[in-house]
C-alpha cells in the first residue's frame, strides 16, 4: 500500500501547490552549491555547532541540553530508541522548529532558517515530504526550485534526482501512485536535488522492501563519498556500521555520548554497536 503523506499544505490537486515567489524564483546566476556533488571539494573543518538545545513539548522534555558538532564531509549516525529525541534534533537542525533555549550555527552560514543554509542544507524527514498529486519529475522540479536552483541547472538536477532515484523511466507518475519504497527514493532525492554540502536523514528507510533499503543505502554512501556531510538518525545498526565513521548515542532527550564509531566500542568493552547501544540505553522493553 502506497503512503500518500504530504507535506501539510497540499490541496486536493497540482493546482493547489505553493506558487513560487521572486525569492525562490532565482535568475540563471551562479548556485553556490550548484556544482555536481562529486566535483565538490570540501576541507575538513567546522560546519555545524550546536549547543545547549532544550525543547519541551507541554510537560515532556523532547531534548535537554544537547551539544553537538558536525564537521564538513564528516558522516555521524544519531542513535536511539523510539522517542529518544532524534526527530525533534533533526527538525531543529533543519530548521523546522525553534528550541526553548540553546543556540545553532551552521558555520560560515547561520541560523538554519536562514536562506544560505537552504541552499546548503537537503532534509530528508521520516514522515514523507512529498506532493503525492505531482508527479516524480513535478515534485523534483518544485524543491530544486525552492531550494534556488537556477533555470539553466533545473533540468540537469532534476535529471540527476530521477536517476537517484531509479525513476527515470517513472518520471511522469504521480508520487501518490508510488510503493513505499520508491516514495522513499523520491524522498531522498528531493532532499539532493540542489546538491547541498550537508544531508540530514531521518529514519530514511523505515517501512521500505529489501530492494529499496539497499538502493537507498548505497545512494546515501555515494554521496558520503562525494564529500556530502551527513547526520543519519536510525536505530538500526547495521545502517550505521555501513555508513558513518561516527556515532551519537541519545535517550530520553539526553546525547550520552559522542564519537569514533570502534573508539567507543573499545572505551566500552563492546563487540559492536549493537552491545554498545543496549549497554547505553538499557535491555528493557519500551512499550509505550
Amino acid at each position: 500500500m502506497s503512503d500518500e503523506r504530504g507535506p501539510r499544505n497540499l490541496g486536493s490537486s497540482s493546482a493547489n501547490v505553493p506558487k513560487m515567489d521572486s525569492s525562490f524564483a532565482q535568475a540563471d546566476s551562479a548556485h553556490p552549491s550548484l556544482l555536481p556533488v562529486s566535483d565538490v571539494q570540501l576541507a575538513r573543518g567546522p560546519l555545524l555547532r550546536a549547543t545547549g538545545l532544550t525543547k519541551r513539548y507541554g510537560r515532556v522534555t523532547a531534548l535537554a541540553g544537547v551539544d553537538l558538532e558536525l564537521d564538513a564531509r564528516e558522516s555521524l549516525a544519531l542513535l536511539g530508541p523510539n522517542g529518544a529525541g532524534k526527530t525533534t534534533l533533526m527538525q531543529l537542525l533543519a530548521g523546522v522548529i525553534q528550541p526553548d533555549s540553546g543556540t545553532i550555527a551552521w558555520v560560515g552560514l547561520g541560523e538554519p532558517a536562514s536562506p544560505q543554509v537552504r541552499r546548503e542544507l537537503g532534509f530528508a524527514p521520516q514522515a514523507l515530504a512529498l506532493y503525492p498529486q505531482l508527479t516524480a519529475r513535478e515534485n523534483l522540479q518544485f524543491f530544486a526550485r525552492l531550494h534556488g536552483v537556477p533555470r539553466a541547472r533545473l533540468e540537469e538536477r532534476v535529471q540527476y534526482g530521477l536517476a537517484l532515484a531509479d525513476l527515470e523511466n517513472r518520471a511522469d507518475r504521480r508520487a501518490g501512485t508510488f510503493s513505499g519504497g520508491m516514495q522513499r527514493r523520491l524522498n531522498l532525492a528531493c532532499a539532493v536535488v540542489h546538491a547541498p554540502r550537508c544531508l540530514l536523514l531521518d529514519e530514511p528507510t523505515v517501512g521500505v522492501d529489501p530492494h529499496s533499503r539497499n538502493h537507498l543505502l548505497d545512494a546515501v554512501a555515494q554521496l558520503r563519498d562525494s564529500g556530502v556531510a551527513l547526520i543519519y538518525s536510525t536505530h538500526l545498526m547495521d545502517e550505521a556500521d555501513k555508513l558513518c565513521e561516527r556515532v551519537a548515542v541519545i535517550d530520553r532527550g539526553r546525547l550520552l555520548v559522542v564519537g569514533e564509531r570502534e573508539a567507543l566500542c573499545r572505551e566500552h568493552a563492546c563487540a559492536g554497536l549493537g552491545e554498545l547501544f543496549l549497554q547505553l540505553t538499557g535491555a528493557e522493553l519500551r512499550d509505550a
